[in-house]
């Protein structure tokens, strides 16, 4: 009896081969109802897009720049010019609160006024990152506390809160110094080899500052050596390098941020660069998290290994431990692990950008660098710890200043989760005449929180607001009171639930610098400052632009000082 298959039930007539209009009305058939689908969706959305912007925007009636372009807007722009300047220069034109196009005619609004940037960032849970900006960032990053918003930002905020302590930061201050005086002595080395009658070399301190930061967030991050400063090769801190020099073109960095998750179908330089600083990065952050799990799970005669390490994985893993945490709580072992490249691009692209910024500063002024080494050296010890280095009025100055001036990052983008009003301190006056005392927003609209043009603004530092001139902080204006940041009376660290978990790290970090290699080095630029210009992915970093295809440096001529005694 032979056995019948599905094929024997198909009519042979099925098999006949099919005429060409026969397929063809088929394919007509098939493609009809989605083209119409298609036809009708983007229909709705262009409508949406047309009412929202031009017709139903509130934001329409404020004051702002005309639009150079209909794709690009003012975007093109605000690219080419240095951080903040057109901002600024449309402030002064315009007014405290306006709005200017970006791409496709979308409104942006920007505003200098104190009360609605305190709005804005104390209501964090309806001014999120927009969500193209946190697609973008978790290519590298993955969901960190950086880029997580909620609920789930609350929970990793409260498990790694006691991480950034400052009886923590104590702790990890000896690290700090001591890789402070490990790259003074490899730039001590560079010296001794230059040519010439003056021991002074051209020495590039971004990079050797990048190295450094490196070692530090690996030793105090996680417990973990990359030994950059000795050479050691490290693929994270190339695929970084290479990942922030990327500059996709305009159009194309908004198709793909349009197009969020599906942004990957269209091709643009760093694509490759980040998938390979991602794929380093799960690779390393996977055995650093092992690592400190096996570690903790220790006992050494008869204590508990998880005591005795202090570095911020540990410290973070201990905590989501605590039988004290409501498991509800707790953190998943995916949340702990985005931890890794968090701590990596925060503690490592910002302290090193600042500290560059503050030894090109020092380098325009000899006055203040020499101020700032007579203090220094009334401290007698090479390995100063985190109170004394507290204790340095002039120092402090020189990093507040620093950091006003050159924030590590000058901007940083916000949308509304819901339809809102913002509240201002200063009234305007719209296009038609009408005095406003409130900005409304409707949900999806981005702002932009100008945290470098609010730190050198003229009406709160005075006339003299973008000179770098930390005598400022001996008596600063009463106005600045008013600035609602975490630190220093400035926004660089930001304000609110979402201000920087680790400004504490970063400014100790940045002051073991300073005293090292200020008491070591005299620093002098080695090209004009007319060369030296910003550049910023994520973080403001600095480029000559005579060779911007060397990517981001600072050249300096470092030569020793001799301190007489």
């Amino acid at each position: 009896m032979s056995t019948l298959s599905v094929l024997d039930l198909v009519p042979l007539h099925a098999f006949a081969p099919l005429s060409s209009s026969t397929i063809l009305n088929a394919l007509v058939q098939l493609l009809t109802p989605l083209t119409i689908t298609l036809g009708t969706y983007t229909l709705y959305k262009v409508t949406k897009f047309v009412w929202t912007e031009y017709i139903n925007n509130p934001l329409k009636e404020l004051p702002g720049p005309p639009s150079p372009s209909w794709i690009y807007g003012s975007m093109q722009q605000i690219r080419d010019a240095e951080n903040s300047v057109m901002h600024e220069q449309w402030i002064g034109e315009y007014g405290s609160t306006i709005k200017y196009k970006v791409f496709l005619g979308m409104s942006r609004l920007f505003t200098m006024d104190l009360k609605a940037i305190n709005h804005i960032l104390m209501n964090s849970q309806v001014y999120q990152k927009p969500e193209q900006s946190r697609f973008f960032l978790s290519r590298i990053l993955g969901d960190g506390v950086l880029i997580v918003e909620g609920e789930k930002h609350r929970k990793q905020r409260k498990v790694m809160n006691p991480g950034f302590r400052a009886s923590q930061i104590r702790e990890l201050t000896e690290i700090f110094v001591e890789k402070a005086l490990e790259l003074r002595d490899v730039w001590s080395a560079e010296i001794k080899e230059a040519q010439g009658e003056e021991q002074t070399a051209r020495i590039n301190v971004l990079s050797g500052l990048s190295k450094m930061t490196l070692d530090v967030i690996g030793l105090a991050g996680f417990n973990y050596k990359f030994n950059a400063l000795q050479g050691g090769k490290s693929e994270l801190n190339e695929a970084f390098n290479a990942f922030f020099s990327a500059r996709p073109q305009l159009l194309v960095g908004f198709l793909k941020s349009l197009m969020g998750r599906f942004g990957f179908l269209i091709p643009a330089e760093g694509d490759k660069a980040s998938q390979k600083a991602r794929a380093a990065m799960d690779r390393i952050g996977n055995q650093l998290l092992n690592e400190s799990k096996a570690a903790l799970e220790k006992t050494s005669e008869g204590r508990d290994e998880r005591f005795k390490r202090r570095d911020l994985l540990s410290l973070l893993l201990k905590a989501n431990m605590s039988t004290d945490l409501p498991q509800k709580q707790k953190m998943s072992n995916q949340d702990v692990l985005a931890q890794v490249p968090t701590f990596l691009v925060a503690g490592h692209e910002t302290t090193s950008t600042g500290t560059t910024w503050a030894l090109y500063a020092l380098s325009l002024h000899p006055d203040v660098q020499s101020k700032l080494r007579e203090e220094l050296y009334a401290i007698s010890t090479d390995n100063p710890s985190m109170d004394e280095l507290n204790a340095l009025p002039y120092l402090d100055a020189v990093v507040r200043e620093t950091l006003r001036v050159h924030p590590p990052v000058p901007t940083t983008m916000r949308a509304a989760a819901k339809d809102d009003v913002i509240p201002v301190g200063m009234p305007f006056v719209d296009r038609k005449g009408r005095v406003r005392d409130s900005i409304l927003v409707q949900k999806g609209q981005t702002l932009l929180i100008p945290i470098l043009a609010i730190n050198r603004a003229t009406k709160i530092w005075g006339p003299d607001a973008r000179e770098f001139k930390p005598e400022r902080w001996e008596s600063i204006p009463e106005g600045t009171s008013a600035v609602p940041g975490v630190w220093g009376n400035l926004l660089t660290f930001l304000g609110g639930p979402r201000a920087c978990i680790g400004h504490r790290f970063s400014l100790v970090e940045m002051k073991a610098l300073l005293f090292t290699l200020i008491r070591a080095f005299e620093f002098k630029l080695a090209v004009s400052p007319n060369e030296i210009t910003q550049k910023t992915e994520i973080v403001q970093r600095p480029v000559l632009i005579n060779d911007l295809k060397a990517g981001a440096q600072m050249p300096l001529l470092v030569t020793p000082y001799i301190h007489a005694l």
